[in-house]
């Protein structure tokens, strides 16, 4: 790469930025190059195949228009299997607009209750799969109240719903610290408005949720058949909506498709603009995968990613099965390697997965801290019954492969969501190695007592 090349490919990528997720482009951009441009044909260095697949797929039309930009020329794009030196790297990321964005990014994200700081617009993978809906987000952030009102997304279990409404929150109270925001699922929503009837002070919810510039609700289909809940969310909806307060909402099925949900109820929500996310394809999990991998301070091999990606669907079960690989190198003191996530996911799939009997799981997990199986599915929320709670949902998540509906009904009917936010924290606290060892002991134990050929 000659100087002038290097000089080039800075303005290109000052382009590209704008164009693409920060993600998105500090995982597939930053390590690229521009090798040379001659007789129209610009030839891009990029470090792996899985990369150059990953540009040419999704990328292409944007690099050309960003190049012809810059060249004037209507160029051609050829990509080279080529690791860029390190030193042009660094040559390349100290041009201003990377000095500016690299500041930008250690700026730190004030804490909003139940909303991950790290669930940021700059950390979500985005693909066709997602496009319409990131876009979508992002202009609610921009213009809260007067672009998509409300903004309505749907889709499965784990594509990202919760992690781009957060991201909703996260970027307005970035931008505007002083708006009133509230993120909530259906659950403790309604929960809201059974202590406020029980408690005769439904004067004091009304004041919380009313009295705002966002509202954020995760899990709207949860609300079918809870008509006290549905009255007060469509009044609540109405206030807002007059007041110029932005409302997003999400669910796993579109409006018109929840049953029990009042006609009213589903007209307000289809009201706006409604949008869906679609199961993530191999190359997103995988771009997925380098990105959570980051989170960990790991340089993830792109082939370890790739194998992952084969084995999980969706983005919890992709960070799952990501956690269990880097313990089992963090018990070993080894790297992490394609040798190493083969073989601990072969072993996964044939020693643990649908291995146990749930009730077994939790008979075993109460035994080993000591509690009455009735308190693990109960209300209560001690500190040692919430952590033997959690640990249950772990387990029955990765070991059996349950469903988070299925593992919060067998838990004393807990909302998935709840599931879901047990899971993450065990996963979290796994890299502790003490912690990791009490998980295994637990395991130990389920395998030393009879083995169960069927799930159920």
């Amino acid at each position: 790469m000659n100087e002038d090349n290097i000089i080039l490919w800075k303005k290109v990528l000052g382009e590209i930025e704008t164009e693409v997720s920060r993600a998105n482009f500090y995982t597939l951009f930053k390590s690229t190059g521009l090798l040379s441009l001659e007789n129209g044909i610009a030839s891009i260095a990029a470090p792996s195949t899985m990369i150059i697949d990953l540009l040419k797929k999704r990328y292409y039309d944007i690099i050309k228009k960003a190049v012809d930009k810059y060249t004037k020329l209507d160029t051609k794009i050829i990509f080279v299997p080529k690791v860029i030196s390190k030193d042009l790297r660094e040559n390349a990321d100290s041009a201003p607009l990377f000095a500016q964005t690299e500041k930008k990014e250690t700026q730190t994200i004030g804490h909003l209750p139940r909303v991950r700081a790290d669930f940021t617009f700059q950390t979500l993978a985005v693909s066709s799969s997602n496009q319409l809906a990131y876009v979508s987000a992002t202009t609610v952030a921009k213009k809260i109240g007067l672009a998509y009102n409300p903004l309505f997304i749907y889709g499965p279990v784990g594509v990202g719903k919760t992690h781009l409404m957060q991201a909703i929150a996260n970027e307005v109270y970035k931008n505007n610290p002083d708006k009133k925001i509230i993120y909530t699922t259906s659950e403790e929503f309604t929960n809201e408005v059974v202590e406020a009837i029980r408690n005769n002070d439904t004067a004091r919810m009304k004041r919380k949720f009313r009295n705002i510039d966002l509202l954020i609700v995760d899990d709207v289909q949860f609300f079918a058949g809870k008509d006290r809940a549905q009255e007060e969310l469509f009044h609540t909806f109405n206030i807002l909506i007059d007041r110029g307060a932005q409302i997003v909402l999400s669910s796993d099925r579109p409006p018109s498709e929840i049953k029990k949900l009042e006609k009213r109820l589903s007209s307000r929500f289809a009201g706006g603009l409604t949008v869906d996310i679609e199961a993530a394809d191999f190359e997103l999990r995988t771009a997925i995968l380098l990105i959570k991998a980051k989170k960990y301070n790991l340089d993830l091999p792109i082939e370890v990613a790739k194998k992952i990606a084969e084995k999980a669907h969706d983005s919890r079960e992709l960070e799952g099965l990501l956690l269990k690989i880097i313990t089992v190198a963090n018990s070993k003191d080894v790297e992490v390697t394609p040798e190493l996530a083969e073989n601990t996911l072969t072993q996964g799939a044939e020693e643990e997965r649908g291995f146990f009997h749930p009730d077994d799981t939790i008979k075993n997990i109460c035994s080993f801290y000591n509690i009455k199986e009735t308190l693990i599915k109960g209300p209560k929320r001690d500190s040692s019954l919430v952590k033997a709670r959690q640990v249950a949902m772990y387990i029955l998540k990765n070991d059996l492969s349950l469903s988070f509906v299925e593992i919060g009904n067998i838990l004393g009917g807990r909302d998935h969501t709840t599931i879901m936010h047990g899971v993450r924290k065990i996963e979290k606290m796994l890299l502790n190695k003490n912690f990791s060892e009490e998980i295994m002991g637990i395991k130990s134990l389920l395998k030393s007592g009879e083995r169960i050929s069927k799930r159920w």
